[in-house]
């Protein structure tokens, strides 16, 4: 998947999304992250949204912040083929979807069984939806 000269690039927008996930998971607002990172909290929005991209150093700096690897903001990214990326599974259409963020701060904090059964409950409602 390539971005158009007018659109953040897939990545960009991939990290992004996980950056915004993970700030609210923890329960940080984006002017608290902007104050620890020393910028502005439109830039934090400009990063989660892919429209600016993330350096490598501050890319360290946020992972840090947000005591999260920094492998973590490229899961569910395909290893690149041809000297192209491509986002996996739709994480980003689902990560900008109303609610979806959410979800996955709630799901963060289940039980471990309670995960499995909202699994099979999404599953089994996903079959029948048809």
């Amino acid at each position: 998947m390539t971005a158009t000269p007018h659109s953040p690039h897939p990545v960009d927008r991939h990290v992004g999304a996980l950056i915004r996930v993970k700030r609210r998971a923890l329960g940080i607002s984006q002017s608290d992250l902007a104050d620890a990172l020393g910028v502005t909290f439109q830039q934090v929005q400009k990063y989660e949204r892919g429209t600016n991209r993330v350096s490598s150093s501050k890319l360290y700096e946020i992972a840090h912040k947000l005591d999260t690897p920094l492998s973590a903001f490229f899961e569910g990214l395909d290893a690149p083929r041809g000297g192209g990326e491509s986002v996996a599974g739709g994480l980003i259409d689902f990560l900008n979807d109303s609610g979806s963020q959410d979800l996955v701060v709630a799901f963060k904090t289940m039980r471990p069984e309670l995960r499995k059964q909202l699994v099979a409950l999404a599953k089994a409602m996903a079959d029948t939806d048809g």
